[in-house]
This record gives C-alpha cells, sequence and structure tokens, in this order.
C-alpha cells in the first residue's frame, strides 16, 4: 500500500508539472526572432534569433534581385512576407511551434520591391504598379483584387506603407503619392500627388530623392535623402520636416516615440523623437554600422538593421532601453547582398 501510495503520488506531481513544462519550452519556443532575405538567385529566408544565432534558412521558391528599396521583408499577426523580385512573387511564411515555414508563393503582376501588411490585405509594390491581395485568415489571395499605376513608374518605386483608408508610395523621381483604398481594402484608381515635397533646380529632374517611410495612423515619415530631411506626410501633403547632420537618411522604423533613421552616406543610425507635428533629432549617431545602412526594422524592444559593402553584408540586432538608447546585441555577417528585414513577435 506504501508503495501505491507513493506511486500515486509521483504520479499526481507529474500530472501537474507537465503542463508548466509544455508552456515554459512554449514560452523558450516562441521568442522574437529577426529574419531577412539573402536576394540570391536561388532566394532564402535567414531566420535570427535576438543573439544572432541563425535558427532557420528556408527557400523562397523563388528569386532574389531587388535593391534600393525597403520593406522586401514585412511580418504581421505571424506571418512573414518575401519579395522575389527575379521570378515576379512574393512568399508567404508562416509561424508556427517549430518556427517559421513556407505557406503560399504568390504570383505579382510586375518584379515586387516592396510589401505592406493592412488589416485585411498585402499591398505589393512594384516598378510601375502597386496592387493589393486579400488575406483570408492566414491565406493570401493569389489573385489581385486591385491594381493601380504609379505617378512617374519609372523603375525608381522605392516603399509602400499602408494608412487607414489609404496606401502611400515613394518613388525616388521626387514623388510621393497616395491611393484610396475601397471599402474592403482593395488598391483602386489613380494616385494623388503630395504637396510640398520639396525640389531642387541642380537635381535632374529636381529630384531630392524619397525613400524610406513609416506610418503611423494617418501620419507618414519620409526620408528626403538628398535634404538629409525627414518629412512628415499628412492629410496629403509633408506639414512639418526636420533637417539631421547625417548623410543621405533612407529608411525609417518607428517603436514607440522613437524614429530611427539609417544614414546611408554616413554609415550610421540617428534617433529622432516624434510627437505632434513635431520631429526632433534625439541622438545623431546612435548606432553605427561598417557598410552603407538600408533597411531597417523594430518591435519587441529591438532594433534591427541591414548594411553592405563590396559582397558582404551584416545584419545588426540591437537591445532598446526605456529611453531609446541602443546597445547592441549580434551582428552577423551574411556573404552577399542581403533585401529586407523584419522583428516577428513572439507568438
Amino acid at each position: 500500500m506504501i508503495l501505491n501510495r507513493t506511486w500515486m503520488k509521483n504520479s499526481y506531481l507529474l500530472t501537474l508539472l507537465v503542463p508548466f513544462l509544455g508552456v515554459a519550452a512554449a514560452v523558450q519556443a516562441g521568442s522574437p526572432l529577426v529574419v531577412t532575405a539573402s536576394n540570391a538567385a536561388a532566394n532564402q529566408l535567414l531566420v535570427y534569433s535576438p543573439e544572432g544565432t541563425l535558427l532557420q534558412t528556408l527557400s523562397t521558391q523563388g528569386k532574389g534581385g531587388a535593391g534600393g528599396n525597403a520593406g522586401g521583408v514585412q511580418t504581421q499577426d505571424g506571418l512573414v512576407a518575401a519579395v522575389n523580385f527575379g521570378s515576379q512573387s512574393v512568399s508567404i511564411f508562416q509561424l508556427g511551434n517549430k518556427g517559421l515555414s513556407l505557406t503560399q508563393v504568390v504570383p505579382t503582376v510586375a518584379n515586387p520591391v516592396s510589401v505592406a501588411f493592412g488589416e485585411n490585405h498585402l499591398y505589393i509594390l512594384g516598378a510601375t504598379q502597386v496592387e493589393s491581395h486579400a488575406i483570408f485568415g492566414s491565406h493570401v489571395d493569389t489573385n489581385p483584387d486591385g491594381v493601380s499605376t504609379l505617378l512617374v513608374a519609372d523603375g525608381s518605386a522605392a516603399q509602400v506603407g499602408v494608412l487607414r483608408k489609404q496606401i502611400i508610395v515613394t518613388e525616388k523621381s521626387n514623388v510621393i503619392e497616395t491611393f484610396d483604398l475601397l471599402p474592403g481594402g482593395a488598391v483602386s484608381g489613380n494616385p494623388t500627388l503630395v504637396a510640398n515635397i520639396p525640389s531642387d533646380a541642380n537635381e535632374a529632374p529636381n529630384a531630392n530623392e524619397p525613400f524610406g517611410l513609416v506610418t503611423s495612423g494617418d501620419d507618414t515619415y519620409v526620408t528626403i535623402a538628398h535634404l538629409n530631411e525627414i518629412a512628415l506626410v499628412r492629410k496629403e501633403a509633408i506639414v512639418s520636416d526636420t533637417i539631421g547632420t547625417q548623410n543621405a537618411p533612407c529608411w525609417l522604423t518607428l517603436t514607440g516615440p522613437f524614429l530611427y533613421a539609417s544614414n546611408t552616406a554616413s554609415q550610421n543610425l540617428s534617433r529622432y523623437v516624434v510627437h505632434g507635428k513635431k520631429i526632433v533629432l534625439d541622438d545623431a549617431v546612435a548606432a553605427t554600422f561598417t557598410g552603407n545602412p538600408t533597411d531597417n526594422a523594430s518591435g519587441e524592444g529591438l532594433v534591427a538593421a541591414i548594411d553592405g559593402a563590396n559582397g558582404t553584408s551584416h545584419l545588426s540586432i540591437f537591445n532598446r532601453d526605456d529611453d531609446g538608447n541602443l546597445s547592441t546585441s549580434s551582428v552577423v555577417t551574411i556573404s552577399g547582398s542581403i533585401n529586407g528585414v523584419a522583428v516577428v513577435p513572439e507568438q
């Protein structure tokens, strides 16, 4: 009887412990991930821990080749989208208990350079067009429900972002434009040129080069690279701006009140604080890189950025404190010219 009671007691304790062990394993497996794309002929999604450990290498079943853009990799609600510029498609990955897995390859009407998730749509920017694809749960419709042509459509398209009832696009030929969305979220009609974009008679064709953008509600922050400027777009017009001290701010990420700009020519990252219409330079050099930085991303207390020079790229991952200060968690060296970066939140 003593043995039976002991066995029963141990069995009862084990029954209580198993669920807690399962929760601990799930929490450990659910830490945030940092992803980028190899951008090679055989494109791959590279999945890292915040400490810079390579966790997964996943084929996109497409070809890379994008450059001079931002938003080549984006994430929302456990989905990750990565552009395949060379094969005219976007790959969709889904986060599960064992990490990310490829679930779809969505064909596009043009070679994609940038993607953005809306509430129930995926928006895909090509060199001359922008298209919308409805999302049902975790499935992206392979057929677009809307396609619109860009204002300039000369191949200089840089990035697409999502506002409440619009999307916004930058073209490096000195154009920032918005597209209205139908009630269901599909893109429709002709674009509207944003007012008050600065021009320069010494730049042909008057191009100060809007590059990267990041949206928040009805606001969009946009880099004007040739002026070292960060501009706020609201109601289809630039309503305020600030000039930085570093050269060629190109790409942006926003987390809380902190706006981080990758300065390509200066090979560093600046931190701004934004509130209302104000954009205040808070730290001119918040981080430095060994190459020219391109895309960046933030989330889960992390800021990630990619840079490259002479055929070698780096993925830098920083921890962010409550004051916006960055401390280096890891710097990963990657062969080739990687494209896009995103922080995938824990699930």
